[in-house]
């Protein structure tokens, strides 16, 4: 839980964000959450009445200031999506919860923010179709259980094959990596998810917005990716989803997603890259 203080602390700190703004979002209101998730579901969050079991599926102990995180970290994703509508990209400094189905939280996912974020701009008439391109190294299962069947947003996401979820939720476009996998090989399939996303702008239409989970996981060092990336294979992967959104005209918000290396300072440096490189992708716009 650290890292979302230090690396805030990194982008206040940072020469490469000195001109931007810093924002504390609103919490995501019960109406915005109930866009993709239950009625019953909100309110037993909200008044700590979930079963142990489901707390246990979580991952961490209801409180009230677990309530009002997740709010917030949601209502982070819905506000970096709108910036992005006018200032091309944007970022929310933590977010990325896709364990979060309609009716549960997983893996330490209380609300899915990626699913809020294009349901509420959609109801409010700022998009019509969108995209999440999913890079964290556990499959989104909860983004693609909300969004399945739904036309007007396409979920794609590039994950370890044998690591969590064990049972995974078919997205629209599923890339599974062997454990191992290195800078070369991840590129390889995210170039063909790049390009199929392509072919589907090509059949189905544009989208008006991409949401993209940058997670820090797929480090060779982490300890729950199984994957094999270095820092320098992190950068061309977020290079690539930015350049690709670029050469689209395409508004992208940021979330930064999952990290479990054991050094915290690694899984920090790994989300300033991205957010430096968001930077220097903003103003080439």
């Amino acid at each position: 839980m650290s890292k979302y203080r230090l690396l805030r602390q990194r982008v206040v700190e940072s020469e490469h964000h000195r001109d931007d703004a810093l924002i504390v979002p609103l919490a995501a209101t019960d109406e915005q959450l109930q866009t993709c998730h239950t009625l019953d579901y909100v309110s037993r969050v909200q008044s700590g009445d979930l079963t142990s079991q489901e707390i246990r599926r979580i991952g961490f102990p209801w409180s009230s200031k677990m309530v009002e995180r997740s709010r917030r970290s949601t209502g982070a994703t819905i506000a970096a999506a709108r910036a992005a509508m006018d200032d091309g990209v944007s970022a929310n400094l933590a977010g990325g919860t896709h364990h979060a189905f309609a009716d549960a939280g997983e893996g330490y996912c209380v609300f899915n923010d990626a699913a809020v974020a294009i349901r509420t701009l959609q109801s409010e008439g700022l998009i019509q179709r969108a995209v999440v391109i999913d890079l964290d190294v556990h499959q989104g299962n909860g983004t693609a259980s909300i969004l399945t069947g739904d036309d007007s947003a396409f979920t794609c996401s590039v994950h370890g094959v044998k690591n969590f979820p064990l049972r995974k939720v078919p997205s629209d476009l599923d890339v599974s990596l062997p454990d191992g996998t290195g800078d070369d090989g991840y590129m390889v399939a995210l170039d063909e998810v790049l390009r199929t996303l392509d072919h589907h702008q090509d059949s189905h239409g544009r989208f008006d917005l991409a949401i993209y989970l940058a997670g820090a996981d797929p480090f060779q060092n982490d300890r729950l990716g199984r994957l094999s990336l270095t820092m320098n294979g992190l950068a061309r992967r977020d290079e690539a989803v930015l350049q690709w959104c670029r050469h689209n005209d395409l508004p992208v918000a940021i979330a930064m997603a999952g990290g479990y290396s054991k050094e915290v300072t690694e899984i920090v440096d790994i989300h300033a890259q991205t957010l430096r490189l968001a930077k220097i992708w903003s103003l080439a716009r």
